[in-house]
């Protein structure tokens, strides 16, 4: 079964708790505080592995979890960082969050690794609370919880051409001519029930991809066949080959065929609509009378697009249509790309934080905080460089609740808060 589409459960490790402890020898009466920090929680990593083709190892498997990290101990013994969980998918993925339908991550590159969420840092161990003042701190800090996101995995093949058609058009017997796909072939519609890629070798240096699209059939957009399902795959395609039965050996016409795939087609996404097409008139050796055939080639050309008559059994026109197609997409620039969320703003945002100050964390300990209240200070008061200015802003500021919306935010002692370019070091 071919699967493209999961919604899948993740979770980054919590951060393991502080020890709050003191030393303890023989013949040292007053130890001071020895507790060690919390290891921070285990990452969400994917990985696009091009090994995999389907998304069908998640069908069983909804849920997927990094390890947490380990409490820390006495004798300042830090906890032990919890393990990173890697989620192989296949090229081609995109993750998305299902409550805002947000792209977080497009695993387009073979092998590489994203890291999607991080893993929750470990809490401050007692010794780091120790100062003049407080020289013997009872309180550790609490691991920070690793964060939870339910997300929609959508599979769309990367190829440089979109093989598209009516079922039982010679798709197959197409792709597995010119490539090692090696697609099943038959005489019943819907052949193919997946998506193929297949590697068109012409010479050293030369070579593209093309995806077997399932075949269309009208109301495909509608999800009618499981239309809408393939549809997405062509999407990322330079170029579109729109393979016709020219021969009409079901009894269809093929200007109605090519109308109606089109249809779908812009139905679908009005992006396709605008892609380069090359028309392949297939089946030429069964044609007896070229009177049609130049009657489809007039009508298809007034529409600006190109006709190569073939014969894929008798292997006729593929070289100059293969050879020929090279040179068009490398004039072709690669589709851009929908632009990635920033992962931080979307969790902010299912979780519905206040507004009044936004806070993100932009680095490990890096606090930067924004908002209505802090927009409100900052045009109402003249704030210089000078000490005494930058205290009474953070005095106004803390005392509209930003203490406690940065200790909400998971900051801890010693972390670095950036407000309007200026930054500082925070203390509980």
């Amino acid at each position: 079964m071919f699967i493209d589409e999961v919604i899948v459960t993740l979770k980054a490790g919590n951060g393991g708790d502080g020890s709050s402890s003191f030393r303890r020898e023989k013949f040292i009466q007053f130890g001071g505080p020895d507790g060690g920090d919390g290891g921070n929680g285990g990452d969400l990593i994917f990985q696009a592995d091009p090994n995999i083709n389907t998304l069908v190892d998640f069908r069983y498997k909804k849920i997927f979890k990094a390890e947490n990290g380990v409490n820390g101990q006495k004798k300042q013994m830090h906890g032990k960082t919890g393990k990173d969980i890697i989620i192989l998918v296949p090229i081609g993925t995109q993750i998305r969050d299902t409550e805002t339908g947000k792209l977080l991550l497009d695993m387009k590159t073979p092998h590489e690794v994203r890291t999607l969420l991080k893993g929750g840092r470990g809490g401050a161990g007692n010794v780091r609370f120790k100062n003049s003042v407080r020289k013997a701190p009872k309180i550790a800090g609490k691991g920070k919880e690793g964060p939870e996101i339910r997300v929609k995995l959508e599979l769309k093949l990367i190829a440089d051409i979109a093989l598209v058609g009516y079922p039982s058009v010679g798709k197959s017997s197409f792709i597995n001519k010119v490539s090692a796909a090696n697609s099943k072939v038959g005489t019943y519609h819907f052949t193919t029930l997946e998506p193929k890629l297949g590697v068109v070798r012409l010479e050293e240096g030369k070579s593209f991809v093309i995806a077997d699209i399932p075949g269309l059939i009208e109301g495909a957009h509608e999800g009618i066949g499981l239309g809408h399902k393939f549809l997405r795959h062509i999407e990322r395609c330079k170029m579109i080959f729109h393979i016709v039965d020219i021969a009409a050996i079901e009894g269809r016409n093929p200007i109605e065929d090519f109308n109606k795939i089109n249809e779908e087609l812009s139905k679908f996404s009005q992006k396709l609509s605008t892609k380069k097409q090359i028309i392949l008139a297939n089946k030429m050796d069964l044609l007896w009378d070229t009177e049609s055939f130049q009657e489809f080639k007039a009508y298809v050309e007034k529409q600006g697009h190109t006709v190569y008559p073939l014969s894929v059994i008798l292997n006729d026109g593929i070289k100059e249509l293969l050879f020929n197609t090279w040179d068009a997409i490398q004039s072709i620039p690669p589709e851009p790309l929908e632009e990635e969320s920033n992962i931080k703003q979307v969790l902010r945002e299912i979780q519905g934080v206040d507004e009044d100050f936004a806070i993100l964390e932009v680095e490990e300990g890096i606090f930067e905080v924004k908002g209505r209240l802090v927009d409100n200070v900052l045009n109402k008061y003249v704030i210089t460089m000078e000490e005494d200015s930058i205290l009474e802003f953070i005095h106004m500021l803390k005392s509209l609740g930003l203490e406690n919306a940065l200790l909400d935010a998971g900051i801890q002692d010693g972390d670095t808060v950036r407000i309007a370019e200026v930054e500082f070091e925070f203390v509980d």
